[in-house]
């Protein structure tokens, strides 16, 4: 019998399908990386893809908390355009146990770039908006979500900004 997907799924669905929003669902092996999705999503082209990091990051005279930086899959990140757009530096990645517990068990590879389901701020690098459709993991490394990148910056309310 397969394993259940991750329950975070069916959260994102509920959510598309209470807003209306367009989107489409594709079940497929276990990803962990950008370049190994893409292969498993040839509907969508890696630039389209939606990767979501956690980070711990410092804002001057601030605790260090963790946000949600969402980029493109064939792009990085740039720690100093992320603290130029927003004021946050001292950057190192979350562990992978600190990713489980934030998220409610989602293993890395899996996060979706919602990290308002999981009271994060959320900081989206513009270009993730230059495609009329994104596509990124929904809460489990098996399961892909396809919508319009216009519903998803309406819904998930990301910071969006020059990041890489």
């Amino acid at each position: 019998m397969d394993e259940p997907f991750h329950p975070v799924v069916q959260e994102i669905e509920s959510v598309l399908r209470e807003k209306g929003c367009w989107y489409e669902r594709f079940e497929h092996e276990a990803v962990r990386t950008s370049e190994e999705a893409s292969r498993v999503r040839p509907e969508y082209d890696i630039s389209q893809g939606s990767k979501a990091l956690i980070v711990k990051a410092k804002r001057s005279g601030e605790e260090k908390r963790f946000i949600m930086i969402v980029v493109p899959g064939d792009r990085q990140f740039d720690v100093k355009k992320l603290k130029s757009a927003s004021g946050y530096g001292d950057v190192r990645f979350a562990t992978p146990e600190e990713v489980g517990n934030i998220t409610r068990g989602v293993v890395p590879g899996g996060v979706p770039p919602w990290g308002n389901l999981f009271g994060l701020l959320v900081i989206a690098d513009e270009r993730v908006f230059d495609n009329e459709k994104i596509i990124f993991n929904a809460g489990d490394s098996r399961v892909s979500i396809g919508m319009y990148a216009y519903d998803y910056r309406e819904l998930a309310a990301p910071l969006v900004a020059d990041i890489t």
